[in-house]
């Protein structure tokens, strides 16, 4: 598994094209343990004022695009 490091540069350069488990632990080395993880949806709490949540799902294996780039944006924000 690469990291997180690669991660977010590869979710920087190809968002279209990273692994759901790749964005899953950029999430949860920023955001902690998902806050529900039951159903097809991970929700992260994040620390920030207003207290936003971070919501990502797979799709065929890969992380959806505009969610790959929701997380970029809050992380480099």
């Amino acid at each position: 598994m690469a990291s997180v490091e690669k991660i977010l540069d590869q979710m920087r350069r190809e968002p279209a094209n990273v692994k759901f488990s790749d964005l899953l632990k950029v999430c949860e080395e920023f955001f902690a343990k998902p806050r529900q993880s039951g159903s097809s949806h991970m929700i992260f709490k994040t620390p920030w004022v207003g207290d936003p949540r971070i919501n990502i799902q797979k799709d065929k294996g890969k992380a959806k695009a505009y969610q790959v780039r929701q997380v970029f944006w809050r992380l480099t924000d």
